[in-house]
Formats: structure tokens, sequence, C-alpha cells
């Protein structure tokens, strides 16, 4: 590579764009790698990315404070965007003290739900004025542009104060009826617990939270839940019983009943999803929903996650969707291989039924 870092950088985002990819990756002694309809492809015509390329390409995405968090913590979570308004999130980190660093594409244009082929009963949850809802799965399978629709669609059909509190900053709203304010951890805020706290004193109506790190954040949300708003927010779990478990568990013993009675009378439902290879090309999400009501409110309140997964199961006349009857039906519509549905489930027995 050349020194010229910046233009470097834009060919690679080129690239990107061009091949329709998701995410690019870069490391030290490596060929540049995109992710292309979940799979990497290596880009083989660039040359083996050295050292001095690493940090001049890290001097383009980052500033002199992303600096010293990565100095002090060997990783750092920010935003880029180049000169055409192209947008990443991206994360600098050291693997084996070379440096490596994983670009997210944040389209402009925040898609409906019927272009990302998501379930049109999300927009019941969009309605509500109060409660807590949780968009979560596996890392980069879509969460953060499912929470992006339910804002923005929010944000399109009533006048309402939204916050969103991120790290980095990813979708950028534009205020329709709405007023949209975005803050930025250390740009904006120090941290989520700080933002969180000052939400109550900003008149909010409506509060996204990119995602709760800590049981503070956690208690804080559901709490503004319970108080008269309305709350979006992820996790890092893999279906609705594992997303309400972990959200007990993050506390201790004697504090586990009071979640448990806060979560049962704040809870909207948990929204899970992962993003699947489609046989004509790209990608097509499966999902699972719980509707949180009475039945479900009791086994929160009694502690008993475990029956949960049986409800959703039995629940569809209600709205609830069953993971494995979603990727038994996207097999048979030919969308996706059989294959891969057994690989993305979470009880491949179940699912031996269904196909």
């Amino acid at each position: 590579m050349t020194a010229d870092y910046k233009k470097n950088l834009q060919n690679l985002i080129s690239i990107v764009i061009k091949e329709d990819a998701s995410d690019l990756h870069l490391s030290e002694d490596r060929v540049p790698v995109i992710r292309s309809a979940g799979f990497l492809v290596p880009i083989s015509n660039h040359p083996a990315l050295t050292k001095q390329d690493l940090k001049g390409i890290l001097e383009e995405l980052i500033d002199a404070p992303k600096k010293e968090i990565f100095l002090e913590k060997k990783q750092v979570d920010f935003a880029y965007y180049d000169d055409k308004g192209t947008r990443f999130r991206g994360n600098a980190y050291l693997n084996l003290g070379r440096i490596s660093i994983a670009l997210r594409l944040v389209p402009k244009k925040i898609r409906t739900l019927e272009e990302l082929n998501l379930p049109a009963v999300l927009e019941k949850f969009v309605n509500k004025q109060q409660g807590f809802f949780l968009v979560v799965g596996p890392t980069g399978h879509g969460k953060s542009t499912t929470l992006a629709t339910m804002i923005d669609m929010i944000n399109e059909q009533r006048l309402e104060h939204i916050i969103t509190i991120e790290d980095p900053v990813e979708y950028i709203f534009q205020s329709k009826k709405s007023i949209i304010d975005q803050r930025e951890v250390l740009q904006d805020t120090p941290d989520f617990h700080t933002a969180l706290d000052g939400a109550f004193r900003q008149d909010i109506d409506v509060l996204m939270i990119g995602e709760m790190r800590t049981k503070e954040d956690i208690a804080t949300a559901v709490t503004a839940a319970e108080t008269g708003h309305l709350v979006f927010s992820t996790l890092h779990t893999n279906s609705a019983a594992q997303t309400i478990e972990r959200i007990i568990d993050s506390f201790d013993g004697n504090q586990q009943t009071q979640i448990r009675v806060q979560l049962a009378n704040s809870l909207l439902g948990v929204f899970s999803q992962r993003l699947i290879p489609r046989i004509s090309g790209g990608l097509i999400p499966a999902v699972e929903l719980l509707i949180n009501n009475n039945a479900v409110a009791n086994l929160i309140r009694e502690n008993r996650t475990f029956e949960i997964s049986s409800v959703i199961e039995t629940g569809s006349d209600q709205g609830m969707i069953d993971l494995n009857r979603n990727l038994s039906e996207l097999v048979r519509a030919g969308e996706i291989t059989m294959e891969n549905a057994y690989l993305h489930s979470n009880n491949t027995k179940g699912l031996d039924h269904m196909l």
C-alpha cells in the first residue's frame, strides 16, 4: 500500500459497497477480507497489510480520545463516516500484539419491516405507549437494524421525544413527526448509566439503549418502562427464555425477586433473530417472538423461565413465533437449506418433528 492511507481506506470502502458486503476486516500480514452474504471473501488482488498500513488506517478512523482508550484497553469501539457519508461501526483491537480492525457497514437508508423480511406483528410493539421490548440474537445478526426500523416507524407516526444512547451511534435518524436526540457514549455522555439517569429529566417518551451492559443499566431501563416510557434495547442472547434468565441472573440473589416482579409487569416482548444464507443469495432472518401475557408474566414471577419456550410453541394464535416453526417454514418455502436450519436451531430434536 502507498502512504496515502485515507485514499487506500476509501478504495477498500468502495469494494465493500460494490460487492454489497456487510463487513470489512483488516489485519497485519493479511489481505483485506469482506463479508458478503454471510461469507468471508479475501480481496485476493490486494497486497497484505503491514503494521504501518494498520497504524495509518487507524489514524484515519479514530480521534485522539479513542486513541487513548485503544492504548489503554487494547481495543476500542468507534463510528466512522467518509466524505460521501458512508457510515461504519468499527472495533479496533490487538491480536498477538498486532492491530486488527473490523468495520460493519451501516446503510444510509433505514429499511421497512417488509424490506427486512421481518414479521408485521412487530408493529404492535411500535404502537405501545410504555413497556420494555428487547431485540436479541448473536453479534452481527441485524439487531441494530431491526431496532432502527422500529424507532423510525415511531418517528414517522407519532409526536414523541425519542432519545437513543449508543456506543457508537450507528443509524443517523432525521426527525420527522418525532424529536430524536442521539447520544454517543464518550462523545455526548461518559457512559450508558449516566445517560440513562439523565434521561428521566429530559422529558422523554421513547428510549432506545444500544446495549445494556451492566445490571445498573438493566435496572434503570426496567424502571423507565415501569414509569410510563417505551424502552427498546438489545442483548447478546440466543432465545427469549435465555434473555429473561440472563437479566435475572445479572442481579444478586436478594435482588432477583424484585427484578422478576418488575420484568413481569413491564416486559412487552422479546424478539430473537439470526440471519441465515438464502438459497437465492443474500440473507434472510429466522426469528422467535415472545409476547408477554398473563401466563408468561406468572412464569417470570415464579422463576419458571424454563417453561417459556413451551408457551411460545403453543402461542401462535396470540402472535408468538416459534423459532423451529419459522425455520421449517423457510425450508419448505425453499428459502434456506435444511442444513442451515439445523445449524441455527436451539432445539434440533424439536426441529426433526417439523421437517
